[in-house]
């Protein structure tokens, strides 16, 4: 079984720069192959040879590239459109005779024509006619042939064994090297009474080639799952079903989302599932395929796909942590297995390196772990993965400021609708499950009321209470960025369903939470972040002027403030609670760099970036009313936590993403 693989996906003209910026993330993938189409009418457009021209021999130079050659100029078709057989056959051949003197050097197989049956308008088992693309293909697999090429039959979507014998039958599979197959399981209606398994159809098409030439190969040169249900890990699931399915090759199709303003073949957003099936999305940020890929290749889709199949018996009342393979969720997820709790995590592993902290958790505690990779937009899998839940604490978010103003949509999608949904799938289970939920310190705005004054190294209030105490929870919201706004609705729904349906809830607002198996970046995790930027030697850049000032909170006690409100819940039901390092932990951005400065030993290279949007010159959290209603106290001074952040970080590189990494 070879774990070679190649991907799908068209270029249209003019667009050098995506080309440009794809290969690299192909290669980085480990993709082999790359399938891609050349279009006969497109060539003979404006501009269309010029820009094949560049498009071949720039994607065969980092990638083995096969051209799949369709589409007849609507002035030379049958029916006068690019779907339709040549009014001339003979044309077909010509034309790719005419690419293989000018392009062949750059590819050794090429496809001949996508999707007959469908493209040629014709239906082989009622029309006479269907000699028609026999004798086009065939002449044009022979004349390949004779070249010194090889060429390869594209399959039919949905498979159809019939036709493919037709093709023996006609002696078109004689001429081919291979014959394709397409096949879409679990995304296209059109498929699902046909479709068998890859097995099945496998062994169907071998059949079929043994018997008119047994020397052609199989190839899967179209496959692929849309994501627009938000299953990510279903994806990398059929992703390995058809790589392990036998095939001689494998083609996924498509490495991008199709984008919004591109019209389909029905027509705009006639059906959404013909927008997700990429490996990463229309922006290009990774999907979890494509982020896996690229982290370790098929064998961490392996992986990461044998952690997520959960198997908890029926009454075991696990506890469930929406996000439990990030930061808090697998701090908060080990302290209840080391209990002997069985516990469910709920994450999609958006986050680049928390598939780490699962397989973490797996190996310390086997079977109690229950992983299910589903996405806070999933309402159905969320549905079932808290149908047995004792209690749920929802940790999973879009976290970052600077990615809620980039995608504003996507971050209410997931915090404010999302929250809805796990609301909603909780209080479909019909009994009163708890619920804590993580919202941030962001509700209150900017504070821009706040007056404060610089010293050398660190801002303060004027307010002296202020400066005593912290914000408190009596302070009025005020959201400010998508973010702010997105975790301030779901902050405001999680306390409305402790009032509207008697559902046992609580909210904590977070400060700056640190500590081990944080994987800090420039976004979101800052004291991470610094930490493992100076520890690898690299340079770091702080925004605004250093002095902005907040309170830290070693992850450890972030999990016991968690664990004890979720015990008192019952009297804590409705409340919303302040949770940071409070007045005593206490420091600038600054300071924090001269410690860590004095824990490595050497200087930072420090560079200083304007003031970024939405972000508080000071806040620190008044957390007296956690305090008196749970009897939390703060216990890890930020001196103390900082080194041991350090020395965890130190002693576990290879567990941080590859691009974090700290050199020995």
């Amino acid at each position: 079984m070879s774990d070679e693989f190649g991907f799908v996906e068209w270029f249209r003209p003019g667009e050098y720069d995506r080309v440009e910026e794809v290969l690299p993330k192909l290669l980085a993938s480990g993709a082999t192959y790359l399938r891609t189409h050349l279009s006969w009418a497109e060539y003979h457009a404006p501009g269309g040879q010029e820009w094949y021209d560049w498009l071949l021999p720039r994607l065969a130079r980092d990638i083995e590239l096969l051209p799949c050659v369709h589409y007849t100029p609507p002035s030379l078709s049958r029916t006068g459109r690019s779907s339709g057989a040549p009014k001339v056959l003979k044309d077909f051949a010509d034309f790719l005779d005419m690419v293989l003197t000018r392009h062949g050097e750059h590819f050794e197989h090429v496809e001949l024509w996508n999707e007959p049956n469908n493209l040629l308008d014709w239906d082989w088992r009622e029309d006479p006619e269907c000699d028609l693309f026999c004798e086009m293909v065939g002449n044009a697999a022979h004349w390949v042939k004779k070249r010194g090429w090889k060429p390869v039959l594209g399959g039919p979507a949905p498979f159809d064994a019939y036709w493919l014998n037709l093709m023996g039958e006609r002696g078109v599979l004689n001429e081919v090297d291979a014959a394709g197959i397409h096949g879409f399981p679990g995304t296209w209606d059109s498929e699902e009474g046909s479709w068998n398994g890859w097995d099945t159809h496998l062994a169907e098409m071998r059949e079929i080639l043994d018997r008119w030439n047994p020397d052609c190969k199989i190839w899967i040169t179209e496959t692929g799952y849309s994501t627009w249900r938000r299953d990510d890990m279903e994806q990398a699931r059929r992703f390995l079903g058809a790589l392990d399915a036998g095939a001689d090759r494998l083609y996924w199709y498509a490495w991008r989302d199709l984008p919004e303003e591109v019209a389909v073949q029905e027509g705009h957003w006639f059906d959404p599932r013909h927008y997700h099936l990429g490996a990463v999305e229309a922006d290009g940020t990774p999907k979890l395929l494509a982020r896996l890929l690229e982290a370790g290749g098929p064998g961490q889709v392996r992986e990461v796909a044998r952690l997520a199949a959960p198997a908890v018996a029926k009454q075991a009342r696990p506890i469930a942590i929406t996000g439990g393979a990030g930061f808090i969720g697998c701090n908060l997820a080990e302290s209840f297995l080391a209990e002997g709790r069985d516990v469910v995590v709920i994450d999609n592993l958006s986050r680049p390196g928390v598939e780490r902290n699962l397989h973490w958790l797996a190996e310390r505690h086997g079977p109690r772990l229950h992983a299910v990779p589903a996405d806070l937009r999933d309402e159905l899998a969320l549905r079932e993965a808290v149908r047995d839940a004792d209690a749920v604490l929802h940790m999973a978010a879009q976290t970052a400021v600077t990615t809620s103003l980039v995608s504003p949509v996507a971050d209410f999608d997931v915090n404010a609708r999302g929250t809805l949904n796990v609301l909603e799938a909780i209080r479909a289970t019909g009994r009163k499950v708890p619920v804590v939920f993580a919202s941030t310190n962001k509700v209150y705005g900017a504070l821009a009321d706040l007056e404060v004054a610089d010293t050398n190294d660190a801002c303060a209030p004027m307010d002296e209470e202020m400066r005593a105490h912290g914000v408190g929870e009596g302070r009025p919201l005020d959201f400010c960025t998508p973010y702010g706004c997105s975790k301030g609705v779901a902050d405001q729904y999680v306390l409305d369903y402790a009032k509207s349906y008697g559902l046992p809830a609580a909210v904590l607002r977070m400060s700056c939470i640190y500590g081990p198996r944080q994987f800090g970046t420039e976004d979101q995790g800052w004291v991470a972040h610094f930490l493992i930027q100076a520890l690898a030697g690299r340079p770091i850049t702080v925004f605004g002027t250093g002095r902005q000032v907040r309170d830290v909170l070693d992850v450890s006690d972030a999990v016991r403030a968690y664990r004890e409100v979720l015990g008192k819940i019952d009297v804590l039901s409705g409340r919303a609670f302040n949770l940071g390092g409070g007045p005593s932990n206490t420091v600038s951005l600054i300071q924090v760099l001269r410690e860590i400065e004095s824990i490595t030993g050497r200087s930072i290279d420090v560079t200083f970036e304007d003031w970024r949007q939405g972000d508080q010159p000071w806040f620190v959290a008044d957390t007296r009313a956690l305090e008196a209603a749970s009897g939390w106290h703060a216990q890890v001074g930020w001196r103390d936590g900082l080194r041991n952040l350090a020395d965890w970080l130190s002693q576990n590189s290879s567990r941080l993403p590859e691009r974090q990494r700290i050199p020995a």
